[in-house]
């Protein structure tokens, strides 16, 4: 089973299964302060949930090439949306800060 790190914290989940679900199920989230409760719920449009991800997991997603193509992500940052994102295998996830995990950038 694929072991994600995230927070200090390491995750395991079933091959193909959605990062921001099981991060969700062990009760930490992918979102920062007001993200939390102003987030699309995992369909892919807000981008709130981006992360940095090291790791195999699925190629971008048109949703994921689309969102992180507005302002404040660009798709040259290297970020993710993890309600797109599908584990493949051992992966470490990085959060950064700003309300949409942007500002490292």
């Amino acid at each position: 089973m694929p072991i994600i790190r995230y927070q200090g914290e390491i995750l395991e989940c079933k091959p193909g299964a959605t990062l921001r679900d099981t991060i969700l199920k062990y009760g930490l989230t992918v979102h920062n302060r007001n993200a939390r409760y102003i987030n699309c719920r995992g369909i892919g449009t807000c981008g709130t949930c981006a992360v940095k991800i090291t790791g195999n997991i699925n190629p971008l997603t048109r949703k994921e090439k689309w969102r992180l193509n507005f302002p404040p992500h660009k798709l040259t940052n290297g970020l993710r949306l993890a309600c797109q994102v599908k584990v493949m295998d051992d992966i470490e996830v990085q959060k950064f800060d700003g309300f949409w995990g942007e500002e490292s950038f």
